[in-house]
């Protein structure tokens, strides 16, 4: 199903091809080992008015176990996680909780990877380097029902198809 976000101040209406869904704030659980930029990535969201951070895990398994319990509307996701990897979390997080959408959002710039995350599910894949240019454009194009592959990353990948 395509979901269209319209935002209004702190309001958010999510649309679908049949109609509006509801109205609230975009739900978002937050995954990386990393503490401070687990903050980044919030303090980057709060700034927008239609997103709310409902949680945060650290490992793999834990992202899987906070994904079932809170069924995010999105969740940012890093690769390189203790206990389970990235790519593994992702499938899990489309099994048991199939409505939410996944983005990467990873250190790592290898393209055959970030195929690798979007065959696991996943709607967006943003480098860490470009976090503040492109996470809320990602997030907004994943929430839309589109894709999102970091400019860096397309960039070279076509100079390597060159």
């Amino acid at each position: 199903m395509m979901v269209k976000v319209v935002s209004e101040g702190r309001i958010s209406v999510l649309y679908s091809e049949y109609g509006a869904l509801g109205v609230g704030l975009v739900r978002i659980l937050v995954v990386d080992d990393f503490e401070p930029f687990r903050t980044l990535v919030s303090s980057i969201m709060k700034d927008q008015p239609a997103y709310q951070i409902v949680g945060e895990a650290a490992d793999g398994l834990r992202a899987v176990q906070r994904a079932k319990e809170l069924k995010p509307d999105l969740v940012v996701l890093d690769m390189g996680l203790p206990e389970l990897n990235g790519i593994e979390v992702a499938r899990q997080i489309r099994r048991s909780s199939p409505g939410s959408a996944i983005l990467f959002l990873t250190g790592n710039n290898d393209p055959e990877l970030a195929r690798e995350a979007l065959y696991a599910g996943a709607r967006g894949y943003v480098l860490k380097v470009d976090i503040v240019g492109e996470l809320v454009m990602a997030v907004r194009a994943v929430l839309s029902g589109g894709l999102f592959i970091s400019r860096r990353l397309r960039e070279s990948s076509a100079n390597a198809n060159r």
